[in-house]
């Protein structure tokens, strides 16, 4: 059960399409004065070395942010620019060696009187995270919870504000995974019906992830809630020697009104800049 680590995957073509919606996604929820609630139910170890042994093991940061870096950045669409803005202000000088994680991106875009609760199960992973959390200054306005997200979460929904984002990316190496994140996102939503629910997954050959973004499609729009989905393919998975995900996706419910506008410029620059082979593609649609 704590096989996984994302160590071996930051800055991959998956992270530059969750983080970039991430971003996008907390720019606009915090634009409103009252306080934000962000729940990251899987945050992983929170900052990543791209120089260190399982970045480098893996590479695929290479095929992913490092790609992104060695672009033009006045060419990027905004939402892209801001993403890499993110990512250096981590980093000195022109070569990227750190990659922030989701639960680093939200702290960085919080306001002082916002909130973020991480939840991390994996030991050394939690270890890491809340010592590179306590690091911090605002560090105060960030908990670190070694417990289940899925079913973490709960105590936190509705939040006194009535604003919250709620981040789920597992691994998705258990296949009750997939089961749990839609049992998850029924009990928010109950819980909390206004909330934007920001759901990442692969897309491999398993009938699970397959029918992931149809259930919560079908979810939302029973609930008669906004929605969009977006998909990233860099490479097809038959043909690809290497391995490695060949494709992911993010579905948002209660999404940012402007989110699909802002990523209609960025999806076919991604696909240009970080596929791999003809198979490259993009999806977006919305409804709701």
């Amino acid at each position: 059960m704590f096989s996984y680590r994302h160590a071996f995957h930051a800055g991959n073509h998956a992270d530059v399409l969750k983080h970039t919606v991430l971003i996008a996604t907390v720019q606009y929820l915090t634009q409103k004065e009252a306080a934000l609630t962000v729940l990251d139910t899987h945050a992983g170890a929170g900052l990543y070395r791209l120089d260190g042994d399982y970045a480098n093991k893996s590479g695929e940061a290479e095929e992913g942010v490092l790609r992104m870096a060695a672009a033009n950045q006045a060419e990027l669409a905004p939402v892209l620019q801001d993403y890499m803005q993110m990512v250096r202000s981590f980093n000195q000088g022109e070569k990227l060696r750190n990659y922030p994680g989701s639960p680093f991106i939200a702290q960085a875009l919080l306001r002082p009187h916002d909130r973020l609760k991480a939840f991390e199960l994996h030991p050394t992973d939690m270890r890491s995270l809340a010592g590179n959390l306590g690091q911090l200054e605002r560090h105060r306005q960030v908990t670190v919870l070694p417990e289940d997200g899925f079913e973490g979460v709960k105590k936190f929904l509705p939040p006194p504000s009535r604003r919250a984002l709620l981040l789920c990316d597992p691994s998705y190496e258990m296949k009750s995974d997939y089961g749990r994140v839609l049992d998850m996102v029924t009990d928010s939503m109950k819980r909390f019906p206004t909330g934007t629910y920001a759901i990442w997954y692969p897309i491999i050959p398993r009938p699970d992830a397959h029918d992931l973004p149809k259930r919560l499609k079908t979810m939302a729009t029973k609930a008669g809630k906004s929605w969009l989905h977006a998909t990233l393919t860099v490479k097809s998975n038959k043909t690809s020697e290497r391995g490695g995900l060949p494709a992911s996706g993010m579905f948002l419910i209660n999404p940012p009104f402007n989110l699909k506008e802002q990523l209609k410029p960025a999806m076919p620059q991604l696909v240009k800049l970080l596929g791999q082979d003809g198979n490259a593609a993009f999806t977006l649609e919305s409804g709701g």
